[in-house]
């Protein structure tokens, strides 16, 4: 029966083989030895900390190996996963707990002192550090590990749920999805044949591991195919160039403020590339002048979509097709159904907007106990409503235009702001920008955006004005034109529009 102990089933067949790099302590560990290693942990949530199948254990830490061994010691116990967003205050980190109804936190000496804050406001709260504890009385995980491993039972039922994934959160409360065994087997299986990687391929991971792209973009693929994961504790671009040429690191997976970012440091102009077999970003649409200026060296760019609800790799293009489709996220994956359709749900002809609904065994089982949020999410007959605006070309490719929430209806006319924000970042004098609508009395709604202008630049709003009025039509321009010093985020780079358009009405009474 299937399920989503990847790291066991690949230590089956080739335990000598490298699995992981971990770049903060320098440790090489084989598949084999890793998969010992989450062996152990199972074996400490179903001894020492007495936790049965379906129990939920949540982990607040940068990344480590520690992590990856909670992580696939869910896959061997049956004990769910709840991974906390470390940017998180506790709060919000109480209110995950509470709709989870984690018993265990396991947490890493950084976050010491927001775990004692948990355990105050919750006192049934059991602590576990992942290195020395903060606290006195918190058992250590390595010492509960110690035990020798129990043999791996697996997991009968492949719909048994394996993490829940809280959303970001951008536009409400979080909500918990549903990540079964089947979905993270899945994810495995198709992106490895999808993508074509291979069992060479070496990919780091800098992105969180609490964030459904960091647990799920490459490693549940690379480790499916037998390839091996760099993992850095945090973002240093510096220290990813270096690792990308001493490893020899072939994919590498980020999202448009990662690339952005890399692009900015020297070492972007001298790294050793020639390994490289080529690069992806997902999370937001990229912008087309960073995939010239990586193409520029030598390095083949990608595009991808996903979301934690249906699966973060849900397209696919050939190294030829992320030329001639430039700024397209793909075609469907293997068995993975994908509509564009009206407000109706009617389904819409190539070259039109609408939104996407998916389908398929990458598809999440819904929200952790929020049975109307789910109704209102997935339709009776399996299909998700992503919210997400996209359109299709004759060639069945696709092309993200935007949120559906996002969209301004300005004079009863549909403006997308994904058009105009790819056409602004084209401006020499633009770093980042985001387009949001807000109420106007006489439109209905009127676009503003918000421009990060480039180190050293001046742009204004006239001048932008000026440069969007020959490309896109007079009424898709932005009546007004903010400029900031910095767009708000969520951890995982998605600016966050509702605090924009939030300050912007505060300013405006």
């Amino acid at each position: 029966m299937i399920h989503g102990d990847i790291l066991g089933e690949r230590a089956r067949l080739t335990p000598d083989r490298l699995a992981l790099v971990d770049v903060a302590t320098g440790r090489r560990l084989s598949y084999g030895e890793l998969d010992a290693r989450a062996a152990r942990t199972a074996a400490a949530f179903t001894g020492p900390l007495n936790l049965e199948a379906g129990d939920r254990v949540a982990i607040l830490a940068h990344n480590r190996v520690e992590y990856l061994d909670a992580f696939f010691a869910a896959a061997k116990s049956g004990v769910i996963l709840v991974p906390l967003g470390t940017r998180l205050t506790p709060h919000e980190l109480r209110g995950i707990l509470e709709d989870s109804g984690a018993g265990v936190v396991l947490y890493d000496g950084a976050f010491g002192e927001t775990a004692e804050s948990l355990r105050k406001a919750a006192p049934g709260l059991r602590l576990v550090a992942l290195d020395a504890p903060e606290r006195e009385g918190d058992p250590r995980l390595a010492d509960l590990s110690s035990a020798p491993a129990a043999a791996r039972a697996g997991i009968a039922d492949p719909e048994h749920p394996y993490c829940l994934l809280y959303t970001s959160g951008t536009t409400g409360r979080p909500k918990g999805v549903v990540i079964p065994h089947r979905m993270v087997a899945w994810n495995g299986y198709n992106t490895a044949a999808g993508w074509q990687l291979r069992e060479d391929d070496v990919s780091p991971i800098f992105t969180p591991l609490y964030h459904a792209g960091g647990l799920m973009a490459f490693l549940g693929p690379i480790f499916t195919i037998g390839g091996t994961i760099v993992l850095h504790r945090g973002f240093d671009p510096g220290e990813i160039w270096r690792t990308v040429e001493r490893e020899r690191c072939t994919v590498v997976l980020g999202v448009p403020t990662i690339w952005k970012l890399l692009m900015d440091v020297p070492a972007f102009r001298t790294a050793d590339l020639s390994r490289v077999r080529w690069f992806i970003s997902g999370g937001a649409p990229l912008p087309r002048y960073i995939i010239d200026a990586y193409n520029e060296r030598g390095v083949v760019f990608k595009q991808g979509f996903g979301m934690t609800e249906v699966g973060v790799n849900c397209f696919a293009m050939t190294v030829e097709q992320s030329y001639a489709k430039a700024g397209s996220i793909g075609r469907p994956m293997m068995f993975t159904s994908v509509r564009i359709v009206d407000e109706e749900g009617r389904e819409l002809p190539a070259g039109e907007v609408g939104e996407m609904w998916f389908r398929g065994p990458h598809v999440s089982s819904g929200y952790w106990n929020d049975p109307e949020a789910t109704a209102a999410a997935w339709t009776a007959d399996g299909w998700f409503r992503s919210g997400d605006l996209a359109r299709r070309d004759e060639d069945g490719f696709f092309y993200v235009a935007g949120r559906r929430k996002d969209v301004i209806i300005s004079g009863g006319v549909n403006i997308h702001p994904a058009e105009i924000e790819a056409e602004l970042l084209k401006h020499p004098g633009v770093e980042d920008v985001a387009v949001v609508g807000v109420p106007d009395e006489t439109w209905g709604e009127i676009g503003v955006a918000f421009v990060l202008p480039r180190r050293g630049a001046v742009p204004s709003s006239e001048e932008l004005a000026a440069f969007l009025s020959g490309i896109l039509a007079r009424y898709k321009l932005p009546k007004v034109f903010v400029f900031v010093e910095d767009l708000p985020r969520t951890p995982y780079g998605k600016i966050v529009k509702g605090a924009l358009r939030e300050r912007f009405l505060e300013d405006r009474e």
